[in-house]
């Protein structure tokens, strides 16, 4: 393992955080029906939920990357962790609280029917970070926020994995990185073929099927993709920086990607939903953090704030959308291109207040002692969709 005591920042990592959390914006584009587009739009983003299993690739190779082969105190390590996820967190529950409770209190809509009727335990679920554990109550309150109760047991397990992968060979660790996918392959094809909750359809806009929630969204159902993300990440540190092999790794992982767009319609919904592009997120992933002379667009100053503000973007943008796209009496507005940019502006700009007002000031109070990491391109999703 690469021991060096300085580890380059890669900020092409952060500024990609931005461009697969806008990914999951235009999925809700269509998903919420405010902006459809052309055709092409249509297909890309009706599979923006696939941004979700790209953070969880990419929280694992980053924390392998900032921590592999350094001291860890485990409680240093959880309350930096719990610094940089839980004060956004807490924000956008604060924000969308007024919308969730006087929905579920005061109306009767199937999407929050299940929070209706376990109202207290939701609650308790969603402040505690433990709502994607139980696959109802995944999507309640500030639906994205499931994929941060997942992150949340990734940080547990996080300084257990690491003893294990570090001591791993390089092919040991293709072969983890390769039956992490082909576990996570085997959830889904399982689901496809045996059809537990008895659907004639299977798609994004099914809520209340038990089984494929918990496909979806349950902590142990997705660890494959962050086990993936760990593997890449040491056999990173383990090799030779060859930036050559930068372009090849992201024209494939791109190639890949432009694929499974292409044929998403005719892909099942469980195994596009679900870790399908882990192997293409993790070939881009490695390829920028090789840093390759023509990725240094990605390291301009306003696109690494704007990945800086991604995680706000992804907490807080559905009810940005809902606000933005809808007018008092719930008609839709601003169903021009010019209306989504102008909305694109405004969600960017709210988002990078927010990290700068919210989330980095409640980070260094809450972790005081927090020394910069060399190397730290920051982890946490966006987590994903409400009706994904």
């Amino acid at each position: 393992m690469d021991l060096e005591t300085v580890r380059p920042r890669l900020p092409a990592l952060t500024s990609l955080r931005f461009l697969a959390a806008f990914h999951v914006v235009i999925f809700h584009f269509q998903a919420m029906q405010v902006f459809l587009g052309p055709p092409w739009f249509q297909k890309l983003s009706s599979i923006g939920y696939v941004g979700v299993s790209f953070f969880f690739v990419l929280s694992g190779f980053i924390l392998v990357y900032t921590y592999a082969g350094r001291p860890m105190i485990l409680k240093d390590f959880w309350r930096a962790r719990f610094a940089r996820i839980y004060p956004a967190y807490a924000f956008s529950l604060l924000v969308t609280a007024p919308f969730f409770f006087f929905a579920v209190l005061t109306m009767n809509i199937p999407f929050f029917a299940w929070a209706k009727a376990h109202l207290k335990f939701v609650s308790v679920l969603v402040v505690s970070l433990l709502q994607a554990w139980v696959p109802p109550a995944a999507l309640s309150w500030n639906a994205v926020a499931w994929s941060l109760s997942v992150e949340a047991f990734f940080y547990l397990l996080f300084p257990f994995l690491l003893l294990f992968f570090v001591r791993r060979s390089p092919v040991q660790l293709f072969l983890i990185a390769a039956a992490s996918w082909l576990t996570s392959l085997a959830l889904s094809i399982s689901y496809v073929l045996l059809n537990p909750d008895h659907l004639s359809v299977v798609n994004f806009d099914v809520l209340g099927a038990f089984w494929l929630n918990a496909l979806k969204f349950h902590p142990l159902a997705r660890l494959p993709e962050f086990l993936l993300g760990m593997a890449c990440g040491c056999l990173f540190l383990r090799s030779r920086r060859e930036s050559k092999l930068a372009l090849p790794l992201v024209v494939s992982g791109m190639a890949a990607f432009v694929v499974v767009v292409y044929f998403s319609a005719v892909i099942p919904y469980p195994i596009l939903h679900t870790a399908l592009l882990a192997p293409a997120f993790a070939a881009i992933v490695y390829a920028l953090a090789l840093r390759p002379n023509w990725g240094a667009i990605l390291e301009n100053r306003f696109f690494v704030l704007c990945g800086d503000a991604s995680y706000s973007l992804y907490l807080l943008h559905s009810m940005i959308v809902g606000m933005y796209f809808h007018n008092m009496t719930g008609q839709l507005r601003y169903q021009t291109p010019l209306g989504v940019l102008i909305f694109v502006i405004l969600a960017v700009t709210i988002s990078a207040l927010a990290y700068r007002f919210i989330e980095e000031p409640a980070r260094r109070k809450l972790n005081p002692r927090r020394k910069p990491q060399l190397g730290r391109a920051e982890t946490q999703p966006p987590p994903q969709p409400v009706p994904a």
